[in-house]
Order: structure tokens, then C-alpha cells, then sequence
């Protein structure tokens, strides 16, 4: 790429594949099993967003949604992630019509950035809140997972994208191709 010069208009995809990936991350964070588990055999306990399992004899499960925490950190993980869904749909429209391009970048950052911050908030409500509600063995390792994990990748991804849809309007005519690209020697 050095080679021949940064071609803007061949790399103005990449940031709606970025998105795309942090709405996969969301999704296996909102289907994962892995928020929280705790081992201390014979018991052993597994939580998602949803709901958490523990094995004794045999699994049983008790829904998260019965408490108000519960319900008020999966309702801003979740909305942070539909956002971060409708900022990569509006971030393919803006590159497909050239007319629309550059009107509404900006908003896509601040969308990415409003997205970061509910995700957080979901985020930091989970673990506070069922280590304090949720009871877990003595002598038991708490931790949290790779869904959990994912969760935040999704939300770090979207901070870093809301920085560069808020940055990539000042390189417009490059963008446009209204620009000739400096091959270095």
C-alpha cells in the first residue's frame, strides 16, 4: 500500500466491515453462555444475560429478567447493540450513493459513540449487580467470559469507529477521488 500511494477510495469499505463485525461480536454476546461462571465442585454455575444455570444433581435455571437489574442491563446492552446495527446499515448507505456520502458521516460517529455508551452501561450493571444479588458458593472462582468479552469488544469497537466516522470528513475530496495520490519513490 506504501508502494503506491493510500487509495482512499479503495479502502472506504473497511470501516462498515468494522461495524459489521462489532454487530457479529454483539450478537455472540448476546447469545453467549459465557457472561459468568463460578466452579467450586460439585457445584457449578454458568450465566448468560439472560439467565443464569447452576449444577448440583442436575442444571437448573433461574431468568435474570425477574430482577429489576437484570432487565435494566440487558435493556441498555441491547439497545446499544441495535444502534450499533442501524449505524452499520446507514454506514453502507453513505458509501454506496455518492450523493449521500459525506452529508451524514459525522452522525454516524456520534451514533457510534451513544451505541459505546449504553453497551457500558449494561456492561458495568451485569457484574456489579450479580455479585451482589446472585449467590455464588464459598471458596468459588467468579469469572467473567468469553461473552462477556465479547460484549466489550463491541463497545470498544464502536468507540473506535465513532473516532474515525468523526475524523474521515476531512479527507472528503480524498475520499471522492477528487485528489491525485502521492506515490512515494
Amino acid at each position: 500500500m506504501v508502494k503506491y500511494g493510500l487509495d482512499y477510495t479503495r479502502c472506504r469499505w473497511i470501516l462498515p466491515l468494522l461495524l459489521g463485525l462489532a454487530v457479529i461480536f454483539g450478537i455472540i454476546s448476546l447469545a453467549g453462555w459465557g457472561w459468568i461462571s463460578s466452579q467450586s465442585l460439585p457445584f457449578v454455575q454458568q450465566g448468560s444475560l439472560w439467565k443464569i444455570c447452576y449444577l448440583e444433581n442436575e442444571w437448573q435455571c433461574r431468568s435474570l429478567m425477574d430482577y429489576a437489574w437484570g432487565k435494566g442491563a440487558a435493556g441498555t446492552f441491547l439497545v446499544g447493540f441495535v444502534i450499533v446495527v442501524i449505524c452499520f446499515a446507514l454506514s453502507i448507505i453513505a458509501f454506496a450513493i455518492d450523493t449521500l456520502r459525506m452529508n451524514f458521516i459525522r452522525g454516524i460517529g456520534g451514533l457510534c459513540f451513544v451505541a459505546a455508551a449504553f453497551a457500558i452501561m449494561g456492561l458495568v450493571i451485569y457484574p456489579v449487580m450479580i455479585s451482589k444479588y446472585v449467590i455464588f458458593p464459598l471458596g468459588s472462582v467468579n469469572e467473567f467470559n468469553w461473552a462477556y468479552g465479547f460484549g466489550w469488544t463491541m463497545a470498544l469497537m464502536a468507540i473506535g469507529l465513532g473516532f474515525f466516522f468523526c475524523c474521515l470528513p476531512l479527507y472528503e475530496d480524498h475520499i471522492l477521488g477528487n485528489v491525485k495520490p502521492y506515490y512515494y519513490p
